[in-house]
């Protein structure tokens, strides 16, 4: 695969990675998560090039970590790049806004520092490679939050740190504090906006821009068709764009993933993640899969260039119908 790096000067990475959270959160049925599989996709991931591997303390909660940690095991930390985060807790209050059900911020120095020794437990390591804020809390100044994150740095538990979901504002205020190496962000076909502002400020800064969800939650690989296809217990059922009448409308950008494949001969899924990849030098989508068969497809766009005429057809693919959240 094709490679980049995590920030102006970190280390050498593929140019799509690893996310880990559906492993053990969020998506599908308990039932059909298998950890022998999910062990071997993240080693495979590696194997092939895709050496970025993003997790977080709140999927699960925790067990995607402890998760994270047995796969990264027999040498295999040694040949990753490993990012967790930190910032957001599990809940039964009012979702935090910007944020999936369920979910509250919490940007407090004391948790961030508590959560980095409880995170590295359970990753069983020593450092991370790149500690992301998953959200800024609006109830802490900003500064104290990436100030103890910054000391997550000097105390050699973090190689780098990032920020989630963060405005232009946020990032340089961050900046002011400690160098931010990387943001993370939605980024796909069906969720465009940070292309207009953080995206831009990234490639001006020399930062990573880590999109999360760059394949639509699964949708832009026309899997779904239909709301009663997604499986009972999963969190898409609650999401907007997912409703019956909005996914109907969302398929025309489907359709147009689905023409570009046809042309440049690939699967849609490769399509939608080397559109990604083309938005910048250092943008470098995350999606996640539990399956080898997606995995080995999701990283053979790492090598998939798109020419402008299909950029260009993608990028005039319709607005996304429904919030994300």
């Amino acid at each position: 695969m094709r490679t980049t790096t995590l920030g102006t000067n970190g280390p050498e990475v593929g140019v799509i990675g690893l996310g880990c959270m559906g492993m053990s959160y969020a998506y599908d049925m308990e039932a059909k998560r298998e950890e022998e599989t999910s062990i071997s996709v993240i080693r495979g991931a590696i194997e092939l090039g895709a050496t970025l591997i993003d997790t977080a303390d709140v999927y699960g909660p925790y067990t995607n970590e402890e998760l994270v940690g047995r796969a990264l095991k027999d040498g295999y930390r040694e040949r990753a790049v490993l990012s967790t985060k930190v910032g957001l807790e599990v809940s039964n209050a009012a979702p935090a806004a910007g944020t999936m059900p369920g979910l509250v911020k919490n940007g407090s120095p004391d948790h961030i520092r508590q959560s980095i020794d409880a995170s590295l437990r359970r990753l069983g390591t020593d450092h991370v490679d790149l500690y992301i804020l998953h959200r800024v809390d609006p109830e802490v100044p900003l500064e104290d939050s990436w100030g103890a994150m910054a000391q997550t740095v000097r105390d050699g538990k973090a190689r780098a740190i990032g920020i989630s979901e963060a405005s232009v504002e946020e990032i340089k205020r961050a900046q002011s504090v400690h160098p931010v190496t990387a943001v993370q962000s939605e980024l796909s076909l069906w969720t465009r906006d940070r292309l207009a502002d953080v995206v831009p400020c990234c490639v001006e800064n020399g930062l990573a821009f880590l999109p999360f969800s760059p394949l639509g939650r699964g949708f832009l690989t026309g899997r779904f068709t239909s709301f009663d296809q997604l499986p009972p217990d999963d969190m898409r059922r609650r999401l907007p764009r997912f409703q019956q009448e909005n996914l109907m409308a969302n398929l025309a950008i489907v359709q147009r993933v689905r023409d570009v494949a046809e042309r440049v001969g690939a699967t849609p899924a490769q399509v939608a993640l080397a559109w990604v990849v083309a938005q910048g030098q250092r943008v470098i989508p995350i999606p996640g899969t539990k399956t080898p068969k997606y995995l080995r497809d999701n990283v053979a766009a790492g090598d998939l260039v798109l020419s402008d005429e299909d950029l260009a057809m993608l990028d005039n693919a319709p607005q996304p119908e429904g919030s994300r959240y």
